[in-house]
């Protein structure tokens, strides 16, 4: 299955192959920043998963992660992995943005004090254990 999405301009436009790793909501700190919003409620692909077409700007946020986004309308779209591996695909940007609903909560232990979290979803503290 392909699942095709882009930014608010249609600057940017991506395809998504096959089914995501996981689809997460994270409450970290630095998600909140990059997005802001409370959270990043993301798919994660395999990079090589993704095919994305447009011109994007990066942000080194960490020594891990470069947040990926549209030049001209500034669209947050993806959560990059430097290494090569992954990248978390933000939800509300696939054209079906019901695609694809949240099993957990990450980094719970950094949500904002009114986020209220009733939806049944496993949470964690953190990160997934290993």
């Amino acid at each position: 299955m392909i699942r095709e999405g882009g930014c608010l301009c249609g600057a940017v436009r991506f395809k998504a192959e096959g089914e995501p790793l996981n689809v997460r909501i994270c409450h970290c700190r630095m998600c909140q920043k990059a997005m802001g919003s409370p959270y990043f409620a993301r798919a994660q692909f395999d990079q090589k998963m993704l095919t994305v077409e447009g011109d994007t700007g990066r942000y080194k946020s960490s020594e891990a992660i470069d947040r990926v986004f549209c030049k001209t309308c500034g669209t947050r779209l993806f959560s990059w992995r430097r290494n090569g591996t992954l990248a978390g695909v933000a939800l509300a940007t696939f054209d079906d943005r019901n695609a694809f609903a949240p099993t957990e909560h990450i980094w719970v232990s950094e949500k904002l004090a009114w986020v209220k979290l009733d939806d049944g979803l496993t949470q964690y503290q953190g990160t997934i254990p290993a």
